[in-house]
């Protein structure tokens, strides 16, 4: 059926067979890519060892990304653009938010184990937007006869990197807390030994995903992060709170105010919890270098005299851009790389069981998507998105089908709340990913090659650099 498909494309007609080739071949070569770095890393092998990929991670999340978040978007971006692509972090929102409804569908028909109720839905709702979708974008854009037009990979990468702002927010936020250990399933466990696990995840032995895109996650662990904290900070008047929290109703014990005084001027209990759980929600960590780079970008190119001085063949900086644009070519092929390296570790044990797995990656990778197709259909029917920009709409696409995101298992490793379940569920939607996605974006280009390309009108003039 697929070979009586025809769709109209930049005024030529496309048959369905050179359209399934067309979304078939940039896959092949991520796919290729990630097979390279399994091999590399597979145990039996063991060409490259694991402290290779960690610092090849380290590469990419504190150099090669940045690099190429400041080129591609500080280029694109301007301050019309900034109100033209509003719909990309609201989009961000919207895929959470039906994610979170997918996952609480799946705990309810899949029953997992009680502990991972919130772990069944927080890996269903948040998918990866931004690795994986700048990887998915330079391979689609990597040929000439792309389907995209000029300035193809420019502009995948600033939408891209243009929606994770609000993805970091929510990670750091509201994927934290979730992550937190359940209270009922807490075991405390006694000083000595827990310094002595301490010492062993920060060996070499830690799993290449914990680190694959969050190096040195061990360096941002604070006092509670492997605790029920928000759980005993709501529950204090058990026994258990009140010796965890013995000054949540008055002030420190240097104080020389009475009780009772203190309790007339202090804010309200509910209110103090609030801000106890706030103080310790670690948004400090948003201030990682992609988003630096991304804040850099969106000055710089909402400036037209700093970027006129960043940017263009004239730029006085133009040889500290072209330096940074060579670096950032290392960032796909090194992701992928990555990306095998952490497939050849398999996947560890879990305790979620099949049908729980089955039903998130059914829900992930095969659902989502299909209500994404819808979401982005009724949004370019209400005249939200920029007419005639095939590449907005496929980031827009690609923001709902994508596995779970990698940086989730570290956040799980921080919070020490299933992370062997993690691991084995990334592994295994990586592995069904390779097989749907040449389906899906073949689905998805035949969605929108029908949409008419605007040469002249409404779309966005791009930098020609």
């Amino acid at each position: 059926m697929t070979g009586f498909f025809v769709a109209p494309f930049h005024g030529k007609m496309i048959s369905g067979g050179e359209d399934l080739v067309s979304a078939v071949v940039p896959l092949m070569k991520l796919l290729s890519l990630a097979i390279i770095g399994l091999v590399l890393a597979h145990p039996k092998t063991q060409i490259v060892p694991k402290a290779t990929f960690k610092l090849l991670s380290k590469l990419v999340f504190a150099l090669f990304l940045p690099c190429l978040i400041f080129t591609d978007l500080g280029q694109s971006i301007t301050l019309e653009n900034v109100t033209l692509w509003w719909f990309i972090p609201v989009n961000v929102v919207l895929s959470t938010v039906i994610g979170c409804i997918l996952g609480y569908l799946v705990a309810i028909i899949c029953r997992p184990p009680p502990e991972f109720i919130r772990f069944t839905i927080i890996m269903t709702a948040f998918g990866n937007t931004g690795n994986l979708p700048i990887a998915i974008v330079g391979s689609v854009c990597h040929s000439t006869d792309n389907p995209f037009g000029p300035h193809c990979h420019r502009r995948g990468v600033a939408y891209v990197s243009f929606a994770q702002w609000v993805a970091v927010i929510l990670v750091y936020t509201l994927v934290y807390h979730m992550m937190e250990p359940p209270l009922e399933y807490y075991e405390i466990v006694e000083e000595g030994i827990e310094i002595e696990e301490e010492a062993l995840v920060n060996d070499i032995s830690r799993p290449l995903l914990v680190e694959a895109e969050w190096p040195g996650i061990e360096d941002k662990e604070t006092e509670h992060s492997k605790t029920p904290f928000i759980a005993r900070v709501f529950n204090s008047i058990s026994s258990i709170s009140r010796t965890a929290f013995p000054d949540l109703d008055f002030m420190d014990e240097g104080s020389s105010s009475s009780p009772k005084s203190i309790r007339c001027l202090a804010e309200p209990r509910m209110v103090r919890r609030i801000r106890i759980v706030a103080e310790q929600t670690p948004i400090r960590h948003i201030l990682q270098p992609p988003t630096i780079a991304s804040l850099l970008a969106i000055i710089v190119g909402m400036v037209p005299q700093l970027k006129a001085f960043f940017f263009g063949d004239d730029s006085p900086l133009s040889f500290f851009t072209d330096s940074l644009e060579i670096l950032a070519g290392a960032m796909v092929p090194s992701v992928m790389l990555i990306l095998g390296g952490m497939l050849a570790e398999g996947p560890n044990d879990s305790k979620l069981g099949i049908r729980t797995t089955i039903g998130i990656i059914v829900a992930r990778l095969l659902v989502l998507p299909l209500l994404g197709i819808g979401v982005v259909a009724f949004a370019d029917k209400m005249n939200f998105l920029v007419d005639g920009d095939q590449m907005y709409r496929f980031v827009l696409l690609l923001q709902y089908t994508t596995p779970s995101a990698i940086l989730l298992g570290a956040i799980a490793s921080l919070r020490g709340y299933a992370v062997s379940e993690a691991s084995a569920l990334l592994f295994w939607q990586h592995f069904a990913k390779d097989e749907l996605g040449e389906q899906l974006d073949d689905f998805d280009k035949k969605r929108w090659n029908q949409i008419p390309v605007v040469e002249n009108g409404n779309t966005l003039d791009f930098p020609s650099n």
